[in-house]
């Protein structure tokens, strides 16, 4: 097969047809698209973008299997690290994972990695294939909090060892951020999550939904009086922050966590849902990271003109590449350099405008990027009847705070070291519980690490 010097593009729905619709964006390749874009993998020696996977694909083997024509082989090879291969293929940054680190990309193109892993994950769902192989049981318990990326990846390596493992889940439908927080035309639910989900409990995982740990039982009682013999925290990061400016109560105002998880849980885009959505006429969502982005074409997809307002400029944005690409394309407004002041009100209650003010970039904080300072005298109002609040999630605190002996951060993340080991003996926690909101590929990593330490800890 020749190889192509350039990557394969990806078939995408038209932005005018996409823009009112919730299916999904990107068509995905087919065998001959996928074959000739594995075509152009080097099979390096050495394969840094296997070091830049959180879970560590072993992206060269399997991408060779593709360009074989044995998709089957591709996908077991996947499966040995990744419990969620469709999910991840769609919504993880490889252009600064694995794909930031191909040496195609030095001086082109990098290969499709997510792209190929998604087409090998696509195809195993429709061949309905799936691979169950696991150890004899050993008789010990492990209760999972959270069936999230982290939780499910945890659940998946302690299945395979043996372990009889129970995730508890706190909503009505498995699946974490991967339910609540991603939109339909981003990942698919019943298509990609559900189907995900279920190969999980073809391992003889079992999922119990609707259990508020914390709340409806405690850890302390998990471990006392059920017989688990180890918990792993995977709970996330759900508690949504607020900019504290005047008028964030008034009606019309939302955290991103609330809007995506009553569009995409209550399936509150579907004009059969019982649980309607608010949109309003013009919608502002302050944020500049993939969550910012998602709630954005949300409510441009329920009818909304939408305004993106992000106090630094487009290079300082979070958010992947590719999402803001798509939102232009959508129609989106970006207003860069611009800060809410307040949230004006009408005379019943409600959302009426975003005061704002002009910002400039100022000397680096912290985190390396240059701090934004307000412009004196440049206040200036936006028209909109609802304001979306994306600027990121917290751990809730209720879990840490009812669990004998368990040490948390000042802003509630729970302590753990690099591979989960909490204060608690016997508690393990990874992902959002731990880091704050940050990506799935990175809170499978932490679940696969804590899997790891959970069985050496039940075995020492």
């Amino acid at each position: 097969m020749e190889k192509n010097k350039s990557r394969i593009p990806v078939r995408e729905q038209a932005p005018e047809v996409r823009a009112k619709n919730f299916e999904e964006v990107s068509y995905g390749y087919n065998m001959q698209e996928a074959q000739q874009e594995a075509s152009r993998c080097l099979n390096c020696k050495v394969p840094n973008c296997v070091r830049q996977c959180p879970v560590s694909i072993k992206i060269p083997q399997f991408i060779r299997k593709i360009v074989e024509g044995d998709i089957k082989s591709a996908a077991q090879i996947i499966a040995q690290d990744s419990s969620l291969p469709a999910v991840c293929g769609r919504v993880c940054p490889q252009e600064i994972q694995c794909e930031g680190k191909c040496i195609l990309g030095i001086k082109g193109e990098a290969v499709a990695i997510g792209k190929l892993e998604r087409f090998v994950a696509d195809w195993s769902r429709e061949q309905g294939i799936h691979f169950t192989g696991r150890e004899a049981e050993n008789g010990m318990k492990v209760a999972i909090i959270g069936s999230g990326p982290s939780g499910l990846a945890c659940a998946t390596d302690l299945a395979k060892k043996g372990y009889d493992v129970t995730i508890f889940e706190v909503l009505h439908r498995a699946g974490g951020v991967l339910q609540y927080g991603i939109p339909e035309f981003r990942l698919p639910k019943n298509k990609v999550v559900e189907a995900e989900v279920e190969n999980v409990r073809a391992l003889g995982v079992k999922i119990e939904t609707n259990v508020f740990v914390g709340r409806t039982v405690t850890i302390d009682q998990l471990m006392d009086n059920e017989g688990f013999k180890a918990v792993f925290i995977g709970s996330g990061a759900g508690l949504p922050k607020f900019m504290g400016i005047p008028g964030e109560n008034l009606n019309g105002v939302f955290s991103a966590n609330e809007f995506l998880t009553r569009s995409n849980l209550m399936h509150a885009y579907r004009s059969d849902s019982d649980t309607p959505i608010y949109v309003g006429r013009k919608v502002a969502v302050v944020g500049g990271g993939n969550v910012a982005m998602d709630a954005a074409r949300t409510a441009l997809r329920l009818g909304s003109q939408v305004t993106i307002v992000y106090r630094r400029t487009e290079t300082e944005l979070p958010a992947r590449a590719e999402e803001v690409h798509h939102a232009k394309e959508e129609g989106i407004i970006f207003k860069m350099l611009t800060n809410p002041v307040e949230v004006l009100s009408d005379d019943k209650g409600w959302v009426r405008g975003l005061k704002c003010q002009k910002m400039e970039l100022g000397e680096a904080d912290e985190s390396g990027r240059r701090r934004p300072v307000a412009v004196a005298g440049s206040e200036f109002d936006i028209d909109c009847d609802v304001v979306i609040m994306a600027l990121g999630t917290s751990p809730n605190p209720l879990l840490a705070n009812t669990t004998k002996g368990l040490e948390t951060t000042k802003w509630g993340g729970i302590v753990a070291d690099d591979f989960g080991t909490t204060s608690r003996e016997g508690v393990f926690a990874g992902g959002d519980a731990v880091t704050g909101a940050a990506t799935v590929i990175l809170a499978m990593g932490a679940g696969r690490k804590a899997a790891e330490a959970i069985d050496k800890y039940l075995n020492s």
